[in-house]
């Protein structure tokens, strides 16, 4: 093998890689293990609260090869929300109100006329909202410009009576645009609020949605209020330390008093707590490390000043951390303590009556690495502050005279006048600028401004200009947020699913490295080391890209490595037939690594491709199935094509031989002679049977859509006894009016079961926090009339109907892409259009078969069969694998047609020994791939059973379709001319033995 010396290096390197990003999981796991020990009790309770300081103690402090807690954090290979539990929301900003907002509050009916027809257009169309709304706006008013409507107060200055269509629509979209990423920056702001670890938030191209997962939020309605309520922005006075400096000292006092009660507390506690507390702290010394410096500030300090000014500085300093002069601020770790003491009722009488407590939006980091939040006291006389940001007419990023970053706003009449005295009072005082009760920025006035123009400066890059007056912008256009797509999933489930995620990929791991040994012998062994190998770099390149591990990854993984005994059977099967032909074994691995190369690059190929299609258009957990697809193809093709040869190779060097099977598999397909393609018209008969009934049940029954495809909601619920969906049913149906599904959850659904899964379209089309809340109580009352049976809600889902419409869309254009693709890889590297055809029929065959059984079999098999997010990824990754099996079909009848040219051999002749010489590699991968699906089917949890089954069927029938659907339709898609090229007379079919020999 050439070039072994660089692939050594090669794999070295990349194992070392993997080594170092998969250590990231294992601290952080560690760590996170430590601070459960740490947070729990001697009845085996955890306090929470407590395991957070503990992780925030060492948040930023290097932990591992000095990286902080945080950055390990970032590098692990985390959880998907449905393994860990958690939220996962899509928020959509409201574009009509914003289209309202710079139509200046007009009551022109045909304005509000064009925007209820945009707005039913959205929900069935993939148009932009602005696009719907102009079209709506011209057929209802059809010689009236859009200036008449947006040239007003609100847009002064950027569009006037004269202004184009294409003007007006210009500022339209940009001010959508603006509001959209003004609403990204307010949603991360308040992201923040949750205090959950690794939050992903993201805008969605092209869509004016924004996707956000909290993973371990455990109060959804809490997270529905704080992310679809309005932007409030506000302008305040700031109280400087000067101003509150008699409440500080008085707080220092209070803060010594609770200290001295906490060590008399500490001092009457039973010998063998304190003796337990002693012995945490040592195995937990980094968590005790900020307590001990604490302690060991203050008593230093008493020892040298026993003042009771001494000390109650000293207190003051322990929570608070001086900025500047007039500025306070709050270690970001301690921020949970000195909110729960500014709180308090006795500590908030120190202060002014009008004094509201509020945090910078912003911590600053140090140049020791430590993050501190900046405290203000604001001002609100009667808790309303003087000025709202509904007078800011306009504000922009700017320079000012000295090239400086600045922001410029201009307000109305009425702003204008309220801008005057404020900055009139407050002349080298600051005034907060507050958005979401968080502090944006505190400048400090200059001097009076009489107009409504004003200019903040001060040490801002251009970026944090351009972010500064987007957000003043939120007064002016508020743009409301519409949840349209939900999904809650309970710690319980999570937890299951990992439990299921873990036996399942044991489990299907185990059966597939023993069913390879049992087939093929010691050499076997050396393609389960190859496996081994390629979940390492798997998981390894994972963790490295910072990917998420979900039960559908889980899934991949799974999937991968049954489809990964693939090559190696491809290698193994090719060096049994040069073996066969009395090659020296040295030779003959050389001869069947180069052999199977064509097929194994070809078949995989076109399973990568509909990875990547998988991995564009697929959102949520498949993405996450996809991502794991194609990252072990690619590990798979390395592990078998570099690794199992150096093995190999190295085995034989010293004249060793190695079997390449046992003795129940040395000869099982040896001397093959199946007839496929003389009976090719019976199974089109069978194939065109089973569509047409299937065609059939989905005109009178339909699918059984999923949530994601019909829009609604959708509820696991779980009953502490066995209950029966009929029960479930009659008691929802009164309460919940429309399409009402219950179905069982969990299990394989034979018998009773203590879960369902509950699909409603009541209050479908509403999207609002209100309408959640209402089915939720609507779904309680009902549960609430089985008598004797509690029940919980496990995990909720909500998809609006502009989210399922883009759903079934993106469905239909990812499968019709795969299969393009396809086509086009297949005529490119066959260069015979009749591969292409029978490539092609042969997917439309599968898929169609599938959705035949989905159709037929929904409401008769005891699981759901639900048609959704996860089916269209089964069903796009059967086309990969279907492909697979049928490239390498095709690979070998092309082989055999090369190696036969001027022979008298018919066509037919020629492809029916392809086909049996290819029966032993069809039937091992196969096989192996259908133990893995049978496992996930049975162990891999509800999340994926319909996808499992699915794949299960997918690869019976892709098998089935590789032999006898599609090589037999390029047998019929040759041109007469060239089956005449050969002899017109058909043979019997050749032994498996005489078909492979050669000249």
């Amino acid at each position: 093998m050439q070039n072994r010396v660089g692939i050594l290096i090669l794999t070295g390197v990349v194992a070392l890689l993997c080594i170092y990003y998969l250590s990231f999981t294992f601290v952080s796991n560690s760590i996170k293990n430590d601070a459960t020990t740490y947070a729990t009790n001697t009845k085996g309770d955890v306090d929470i609260t407590k395991k957070q300081h503990y992780i925030d103690s060492l948040w930023k402090e290097p932990v591992y090869l000095g990286n902080t807690l945080e950055e390990v954090t970032t590098r692990e290979l985390g959880l998907g929300l449905d393994l860990q539990g958690g939220m996962h929301v899509v928020l959509e900003v409201s574009p009509s109100e914003i289209l309202r907002g710079l139509a200046g509050g007009t009551r022109d009916p045909k304005f509000e006329q064009a925007l209820k027809k945009a707005t039913e257009a959205q929900k069935s169309g993939q148009s932009k909202f602005v696009d719907n709304f102009i079209s709506a706006y011209k057929e209802v008013a059809p010689n009236t410009k859009l200036a008449t409507i947006f040239a007003n107060s609100t847009n002064r200055g950027k569009i006037n009576f004269q202004s184009s269509d294409a003007e007006v629509r210009k500022l339209i979209n940009d001010e959508v645009d603006g509001s959209i990423s003004r609403a990204f920056q307010i949603i991360q702001a308040r992201v923040d609020k949750f205090g959950v670890a690794n939050p992903n938030i993201q805008r969605l191209p092209g869509s004016g949605r924004i996707l956000i997962e909290l993973p371990g939020v455990d109060n959804p309605e809490r997270v529905r209020r704080l992310l679809s309520g309005a932007a409030k922005l506000e302008f305040a006075e700031v109280y400087t330390l000067n101003d509150v400096a008699g409440g500080l000292d008085q707080l220092g006092a209070y803060l010594v008093q609770m200290e001295a009660e906490r060590k008399i507390a500490a001092t009457q506690k039973p010998a063998s707590t304190t003796a337990t507390t002693d012995t945490t702290k040592k195995d937990n010394s980094l968590a005790a490390q900020l307590a001990q410096k604490n302690q060991t500030a203050k008593g230093d300090s008493a020892k040298s000043d026993t003042s009771a000014t001494a000390a109650q500085n000293a207190a003051l300093t322990s929570l608070f951390v001086p900025m500047s002069q007039n500025q306070l601020g709050v270690y970001l770790k301690d921020t949970a303590r000195a909110n729960d003491i500014l709180s308090r009722a006795n500590v908030k009488a120190l202060f002014p009556a009008d004094a509201v407590l509020m945090w910078d939006r912003k911590a600053i980091v140090t140049n020791d690495n430590k993050e501190i939040l900046p405290l203000y006291f604001i001002r609100k006389p009667a808790g309303k502050a003087p000025l709202e940001g509904d007078v800011i007419v306009d504000a922009t990023n700017d320079y000012d005279d000295r090239g400086r970053p600045e922001v410029t706003m201009r307000m109305n009449a009425e702003g204008a006048r309220k801008w005057r005295a404020l900055t009139a009072a407050n002349i080298n005082r600051p005034v907060a600028i507050i958005l979401d009760n968080l502090v944006y920025t505190a400048p400090t006035v200059q001097n009076e401004i009489p107009n409504g123009s004003s200019s903040i400066s001060g040490n801002f890059t251009v970026e944090e200009t351009k972010d500064m007056s987007n957000i003043l912008k939120a007064g002016k256009l508020p743009a409301p947020t519409n949840i349209v797509e939900e999904a809650v999933v309970g710690a319980t489930l999570g937890s299951e699913a990992v439990s299921a995620g873990v036996l399942s990929s044991v489990v299907g791991l185990i059966i597939v490295l023993i069913f390879v040994v049992a087939y093929y012998g010691s050499a076997g062994f050396i393609a389960d080391l190859a496996l081994f190998v390629n979940l390492f770099f798997l998981l390894g390149i994972m963790a490295s890209l910072g990917a998420v591990l979900t039960m559908p990854g889980i899934a991949g993984i799974v999937l991968t490595i049954g489809m990964a005994v693939d090559a190696n059977v491809l290698i193994f099967e090719r060096i049994k037939e040069e073996l066969a032909l009395g090659k020296p074994f040295k030779q003959a691995i050389s001869d069947g690594f180069s052999n199977a190369y064509s097929s194994i690059i070809d078949s995989n190929v076109t399973t990568l491709l509909t990875g990547v299609i998988l991995f564009i258009f697929g959102t949520g957990l498949i993405l996450g199935f996809a991502t794991t697809l194609v990252i072990g193809i690619l590990t798979s093709l390395f592990a078998a094509i570099f690794i199992t040869r150096i093995i190999l190779e190295q085995y034989v060097k010293n004249g060793k031989t190695l079997p390449f099977g046992t003795s129940w598999s040395r000869n099982l397909f040896k001397d093959s002679a199946f007839d496929f393609v003389s009976r090719r018209k019976l199974y089109y008969t069978i194939s065109s049977v089973i569509i047409g009934l299937g065609i059939i049940s989905v005109i009178f029954k339909g699918f059984g859509l999923g949530v994601d495809f019909k829009g609604g909601r959708s509820y696991v619920v779980r009953f502490e006894n066995s209950v029966s969906t009929d029960d479930v049913r009659n008691a929802l149906e009164n309460e919940l009016p429309g399409s009402l599904e219950v179905k069982t959850y969990g299990g394989t659904g034979i018998g009773a079961a203590n879960q369902v899964k509950i699909t409603t379209s009541y209050l479908a089309d509403a999207t609002t926090p209100e309408a959640d809340k209402q089915t939720e109580t609507k779904l309680l009352a009902g549960l609430g009339k089985i008598q004797g049976n509690k029940s919980s809600v496990e995990s909720s889902q909500k998809v609006g109907p502009a989210i399922a419409n883009d759903l079934i869309y993106s469905a239909l254009w990812s499968i019709l892409l795969a299969v393009a693709v396809v086509f086009c890889y297949i005529l490119i590297r066959f260069k015979k259009l009749a591969f292409g055809y029978g490539a092609v029929v042969a997917l439309f065959h599968d898929v169609l078969i599938i959705l035949a059984i989905f159709s037929i079999g929904n409401g008769w098999l005891p699981f759901s069969l639900d048609v959704d997010q996860a089916f269209i990824g089964a069903l796009l990754t059967i086309m990969g694998y279907s492909m697979n099996d049928t490239v390498v079909v095709f690979d070998r009848v092309r082989e055999y047609l090369n190696d036969t040219k001027g022979r008298k051999e018919s066509i037919p002749v020629i492809i029916n020994n392809a086909l049996n010489s290819t029966l032993s590699r069809t039937a091992v991968t196969g096989l192996s791939t259908m133990l893995v699906l049978i496992v996930l089917f049975f162990f891999g949890g509800e999340t994926i059973r319909g996808f499992s089954f699915a794949m299960l069927i997918g690869v019976i029938v892709g098998t089935y379709s590789s032999l006898f659907v599609a090589t037999p339709i390029v047998v019929d898609a040759l041109s007469r001319d060239q089956l005449n090229e050969v002899a017109a007379t058909p043979e019997p079919p050749a032994t498996g033995k005489a078909a492979r020999a050669k000249a």
